[in-house]
């Protein structure tokens, strides 16, 4: 599997070279950290005004037209595109970049994560070790879990029924473009959701197809997104 089947790379991230479309998605998760370190990061001078409540620590770069929270804690690295917006009580952990127009929410935390461009993770979001496509949203309460209860390598389910060794014990969510996790929705460690689908059960692991949707039931229903029923 090619990470060009879930997302395209935007113009507007200086991260190309790391991200290359001919890789496994889950390869993206690991070179999140090496993007950043060849990143040069501007001056500290050159930071926009940060609220009072804000906290900051290690190397942050704010694009054009970022709207800052009036409490938060942001650690470095962080890369935070042009006009994203972060939220109050919003927590980056470090190795972030998020691309334009992302919303980063109240009360949501964020490690090791790349969000492409008009990522919503607007309510009680975690995002760890996870790639979100551009225009892929996170309902309330949803969260990538990254770590199995084994503490073992995350195995990944992939598009045609086999299943692919990540090399990571920690791997959380592979969220395609455009697609959408609804309200407390866990997606378990090594998820992937294709382009455009949605997840309305509370609990999803494994692979859904494009244009899918994956309903609430004891058996997961996959069902055609413009089936009638729409994901939160």
């Amino acid at each position: 599997m090619q990470a060009a089947e879930l997302f395209v790379f935007p113009e507007s991230l200086p991260f190309r070279d790391f991200f290359l479309s001919e890789a496994t998605p889950w390869t993206w998760v690991s070179r999140i950290a090496e993007a950043l370190e060849a990143f040069v990061f501007p001056d500290e001078r050159t930071l926009p005004e940060i609220p009072p409540g804000l906290h900051l620590s290690g190397p942050v770069y704010f694009g054009q037209g970022v709207r800052l929270p009036p409490y938060g804690s942001i650690i470095g690295p962080a890369w935070i595109g042009d006009d994203c917006t972060l939220l109050p009580g919003v927590y980056i952990r470090g190795r972030v970049i998020a691309g334009r127009g992302s919303v980063l929410g109240h009360c949501c935390e964020y490690k090791n994560a790349l969000l492409l461009e008009r990522v919503e993770t607007p309510h009680f979001n975690y995002v760890g070790d996870s790639v979100l496509g551009n225009g892929a949203h996170l309902g309330a309460g949803a969260v990538c879990a990254n770590l199995k209860l084994a503490r073992d390598e995350v195995i990944v389910r992939t598009p045609d029924g086999g299943r692919a060794p990540s090399g990571l014990t920690k791997l959380g969510a592979l969220i395609g473009d455009g697609a959408e996790a609804g309200c407390n929705c866990v997606l378990q460690p090594g998820t992937i959701l294709g382009r455009r689908s949605a997840v309305v059960a509370p609990a999803f692991h494994g692979f859904l197809p494009a244009d899918t949707l994956a309903l609430s039931d004891i058996r997961p229903q996959f069902l055609p997104r413009d089936a009638g029923t729409q994901g939160s």
